[in-house]
């Protein structure tokens, strides 16, 4: 024997779809609820989570960073920040990073002094391999060593030629 299910009609049906609403209705008050405490305790900005909600800060640089696509510059920055960790406080305090190419990958380090730029061209792969480790293999392919930006002071004396370009200019 089969049961079959009656068709329903008239109150029956009434009283079907009023469970049916009831129902959908007190899941709908749970899930309000559930909306009312997230306002309350602020995790949400609205309805849906969206790129308004609070989010800390650390996740938000580095989702900026990826969408920008700045992971090479951002961690050669954080390089140059921390030069004097990376290479030491006896360097630090003679060769200072300049530069960055972004294109080239190239690292431009000024040196206070053509002794110290010697050191550090011969310092060179070594510095590289350290770079290389804590930003990744390839970020930094070559590092150009600059010596001191300005040469000896140029005096104007009474024994100089009018016009002359001072130590270099041997014939005035």
């Amino acid at each position: 024997m089969s049961e079959e299910t009656p068709e329903l009609s008239g109150v029956d049906l009434a009283r079907v779809a009023l469970r049916a609403a009831k129902e959908q209705a007190r899941k709908r008050g749970e899930a309000t609820a559930q909306k009312k405490q997230a306002r309350r305790t602020g995790l949400r900005s609205g309805a849906r989570a969206d790129g308004r909600d609070p989010q800390p800060l650390g996740s938000a640089i580095s989702r900026l960073i990826a969408e920008r696509g700045w992971e090479a510059p951002a961690a050669v920055g954080g390089v140059m920040g921390r030069w004097p960790e990376i290479v030491g406080r006896d360097i630090a305090a003679h060769c200072e990073p300049e530069h960055f190419d972004e294109d080239e990958r190239v690292l431009s380090v000024r040196c206070s002094s053509t002794a110290w730029a010697t050191q550090l061209r011969l310092m060179a792969p070594q510095l590289l391999k350290t770079l290389n480790g804590g930003l990744g293999d390839g970020t930094v392919r070559f590092i150009k060593v600059q010596g001191p930006a300005t040469g000896p002071a140029r005096y104007r004396g009474r024994l100089r030629a009018p016009g002359s370009k001072g130590p270099g200019d041997t014939w005035g």
